[in-house]
């Protein structure tokens, strides 16, 4: 639904109005975005203001609108010429041999500790739901879970992490 007469002031009165903001922004990708938000906020407007001295009014709506963008701007990114160091070469195969030592290694744990393992780190419930699902008390879970990432802490391999610190293992 169009306000009567906005769409036809617009494109005869838009190419004016865009070299406003562009002059007010010095970029033509923000004065684009500047003029698109003021004819936004006109638009439901329309019937009032086409009354009276419609471009007058936008323009001074673009003045306004750019200070406020001009004040709320966060002046702290630079931009740079160069993209910042990336990370070394990514073993893409070294998150499957993780995944596949893990599995073994829970394989290898005692039945009361994978099912341990399994509820509380796997499916993330608490230590009473998971006593709860296995019929013991919460000290039963707390202390076969301890045990159980001391074995596996033993069985897998260290792998080093992004920033550097081990991970997983011995």
């Amino acid at each position: 639904m169009s306000e009567p007469g906005f769409e036809e002031w617009v494109a005869a009165r838009g190419p004016r109005l865009l070299r406003v903001a562009w002059l007010l922004t010095g970029d033509s990708h923000l004065a684009e975005d500047l003029l698109q938000t003021v004819l936004a906020r006109v638009w439901p407007k329309w019937r009032r203001i086409a009354k009276d001295n419609p471009e007058a009014y936008v323009r001074k709506a673009l003045v306004h609108t750019h200070a406020s963008w001009w004040r709320r701007r966060w002046r702290g990114e630079v931009p740079h010429g160069e993209l910042p160091d990336r990370p070394g070469a990514v073993d893409d195969f070294a998150g499957v041999d993780l995944e596949q030592s893990l599995a073994t290694a829970i394989r290898e744990l005692p039945v009361r500790q994978r099912a341990v393992v399994v509820l509380r780190y796997f499916e993330d419930l608490s230590v009473a739901d998971t006593a709860e699902v296995l019929g013991c008390t919460e000290g039963t879970v707390k202390s076969q879970a301890s045990k159980a990432l001391r074995s596996l802490r033993g069985r897998l391999p260290v792998t080093v992490s992004v920033d550097g610190g081990e991970r997983c293992g011995r």
